[in-house]
């Protein structure tokens, strides 16, 4: 048994983390984490420990796409909270045999300096943005050097790409974060056509995004969410619980009406206009929709990594801006679609509207968009392949445990 500390910097990566720190207690090792950005949910979730007290800021780590997000992070105190999580990595590496960091280049960095030994799975970079991953410096100095006895990346593209920038063998095991949407789930009722809302979870853009969604929803022609044709399911957090979501409705001209604890999911309604709200079914959403209108960043991959064609809705940040969403696209390849015009505009609306009729009919009659779907999910994501049917935190994992095995040949071997 070895003593592992998991160092992420995010949503996507503390879920990431999440499932790969199970994987690893799964094999008899001693987990901990530190999330530099963030509430640390998914940890929690997970029953692992936190060595660090963590706090929600409003840019959820996403400042830097911006400058209003850049002030807002030093006004807030993220930068402190950051610099105080590197502190707290350097006074306790030593209690670990390894650090696994799970992000990009500022736990890249604060694993180097920690002086101990580091595994790091590359998740926020990718070859696919731009056909050749410029590393900001000094990342691929860290990853380089001979503390970093591993390095896993996103996908194969950019394992190819790095193992020859850096001139050390860079694997591609799978991707944690697809894990949980690829388990089977009781799906949705049956409808002709499904369309799911994807707002995101980050507070307050939350409640941003899901004003544009909504807005969107009305441009609808009112018959065919009326007469059962057209399904339209929102995938919500627990954090906008129903208070705060009734007033949001109400703001917007909606009213969220209660379920009866039975068949009848609560609902938000305008006229004839129906959606279906879905807490705690993230993925049977994901699963059950012919399309995905999103305004999210690990969401849209996973939608893309189960072949679904997804839909943009730029928002006004300080994630999903339309940086953002220029550089998710590039990422994420001709299977992420978004409507031209300027953000929250009646027009933008309205061709956004337009387009999701069109994908949605598509993704049931059009066979080339179907196999493109396919085609690009294992491309961009890999989420269908796996060796010996192990998910991709257990391969990662499993590889993990090798490289503790090289490090201490005097523990035994942990197999799941």
């Amino acid at each position: 048994m070895a003593r592992v500390l998991l160092l992420s910097n995010g949503h996507g990566e503390d879920l990431s983390g999440a499932l790969l720190g199970a994987a690893l207690r799964e094999r008899n090792h001693q987990v901990e984490a530190l999330p530099l950005v963030g509430n640390g949910h998914p940890y929690r979730d997970a029953g692992l420990p936190l060595i660090l007290k963590t706090r929600e800021f409003s840019t959820g780590g996403l400042g830097y796409t911006s400058l209003r997000g850049r002030l807002t992070e030093l006004v807030q105190g993220q930068v402190l909270h950051l610099l105080g999580g590197v502190v707290k990595l350097l006074r306790v590496a030593h209690r670990y045999d390894l650090v696994v960091v799970i992000g990009d280049v500022i736990p890249v960095m604060a694993a180097w300096l920690s002086r101990r030994p580091v595994v790091t799975y590359l998740v926020a970079y990718s070859s696919h943005y731009e056909g050749r991953l410029r590393l900001p410096w000094p990342c691929g100095e860290c990853l380089s050097s001979r503390r970093c006895r591993a390095v896993f990346s996103r996908d194969q593209l950019s394992a190819d790409d790095l193992s020859q920038q850096l001139q050390r063998p860079v694997r591609f095991l799978g991707n944690p974060f697809m894990d949980p949407v690829l388990q089977p789930q009781p799906p949705l009722p049956p409808s002709r056509r499904r369309i799911g809302l994807l707002p995101g979870s980050r507070r307050p853009e939350l409640e941003q995004n899901l004003r544009l969604l909504l807005r969107v929803v009305e441009q609808l022609p009112e018959p065919l969410l009326a007469s059962g044709e057209l399904a339209m399911d929102l995938a919500l957090v627990h954090g906008l619980d129903d208070t705060a979501l009734a007033a949001l409705a109400q703001a917007e001209g909606w009213r969220l009406q209660p379920g009866d604890g039975r068949d009848q999911q609560q609902r938000l309604e305008r006229g004839q206009r129906r959606i279906q709200v879905q807490r705690s079914r993230f993925t049977a959403v994901l699963q059950s929709s012919d399309l995905l209108l999103c305004m999210a960043g690990t969401a849209a991959e996973q939608a893309v990594g189960l072949a679904k064609p997804v839909l943009q809705l730029v928002g006004e940040g300080p994630q999903f801006t339309p940086e953002f969403a220029e550089a998710q696209r590039r990422l994420l390849g001709p299977t992420v679609f978004c409507a031209k015009g300027p953000v929250g505009s009646p027009d933008t609306l309205k061709a956004t509207a337009a387009l999701a009729l069109e994908l949605l009919e598509r993704s049931v009659s059009d066979p080339d968009l179907q196999e493109r779907c396919r085609r690009e999910a294992t491309r961009r994501l890999g989420s269908m392949g796996g060796a010996a049917g192990l998910s991709g935190a257990a391969r990662i994992a499993e590889a993990i445990d090798d490289q503790l095995q090289e490090q201490h040949p005097r523990h035994p071997r942990t197999r799941a």
